[in-house]
């Protein structure tokens, strides 16, 4: 073999090898990495953050399906709503929420996340997964996260800004993965309310309970665990290894499951199913 064709073949290897690189590093969960300026708060305000038009779209438009998987009704979005729906996003937007309560901002960056995620369906449905939506920066990406979408307090954020540089690193909750959704079949159910300072708890425990006791959430295959990648994906916010995950799940399953987990020794499969969580009448 001669030289040149030596180099040709080395050289197209190290490139396969730099493009497999660079396509799981865009396709890798991001880390939980706080970006300190939304760390401010005034934990003394009073000052609360209206969320009826949120409340009102979801309890119009998210129908809850019989297999226990909540869906969206894209199709059917009045242009009025669609407005209002804009006008919301826009109005929480326009808030500097740094003046309000560390957990008066739990319940605006949930419901901020959500909004703008199903405005970003509406605008462009018809698609059949949200990842079709490639409107972020980079070659290899997919889907709408990393696109700067909103502008709080005059900084652009992307919905990939507020559930993994605020959300999970300032309150380090697991259960905020249960309540931020991805418009997918595999996600955790959309609420069919908006949280609330006085309803964000409860519906933090509801959708993890809800989650976990579903089959997308966690389920034996014979004696093999399978559960959702997301509890792959972001096993440091489930205590870092197989047996936070599974002491997580158990902390929330029904006993039949919880009894089957207490004999689990290891995670052995995840899936995730991109469909979108549409409502089809």
């Amino acid at each position: 073999m001669s030289k040149f064709r030596r180099f040709a073949i080395h050289a197209i290897a190290l490139a396969a090898l730099a493009l497999v690189a660079v396509i799981g590093a865009a396709n890798a969960a991001p880390k939980a990495e706080p970006w300190p300026r939304w760390e401010k708060q005034d934990a003394a305000s009073t000052k609360t953050i209206d969320h009826a038009a949120w409340d009102s779209f979801v309890k119009t438009y998210v129908v809850a399906s019989s297999d226990g998987i909540n869906r969206v009704a894209y199709g059917r979005v009045s242009a009025g709503d669609k407005q209002a729906l804009s006008a919301y996003v826009d109005r929480l937007a326009a808030t500097s929420i740094g003046a309000f309560s560390r957990a008066e901002q739990l319940p605006y960056w949930i419901n901020l996340y959500n909004a703008t995620t199903v405005k970003v369906i509406v605008d462009h449905y018809p698609v059949k997964s949200i990842r079709d939506i490639k409107i972020s920066p980079g070659l290899f990406s997919s889907g709408p996260w990393g696109k700067k979408l909103v502008a709080v307090e005059g900084e652009p954020l992307a919905l990939d800004d507020i559930e993994h540089r605020i959300l999970r690193p300032i309150w380090r909750d697991p259960r905020i993965h249960y309540a931020v959704n991805c418009a997918s079949i595999g996600c955790p159910n959309l609420a069919r309310e908006a949280y609330t300072v006085a309803t964000a708890d409860r519906m933090l425990t509801e959708g993890a309970r809800l989650y976990i006791n579903h089959s997308r959430g966690a389920r034996f295959d014979g004696a093999k665990l399978a559960v959702s990648s997301i509890y792959v994906w972001f096993k440091e916010d489930f205590g870092n290894n197989d047996a936070g995950v599974i002491a997580h799940l158990r902390h929330f399953a029904q006993p039949a499951l919880a009894e089957r987990l207490a004999a689990a020794k290891s995670l052995d499969s995840d899936a995730y199913d991109w469909a979108l969580n549409e409502a089809r009448e």
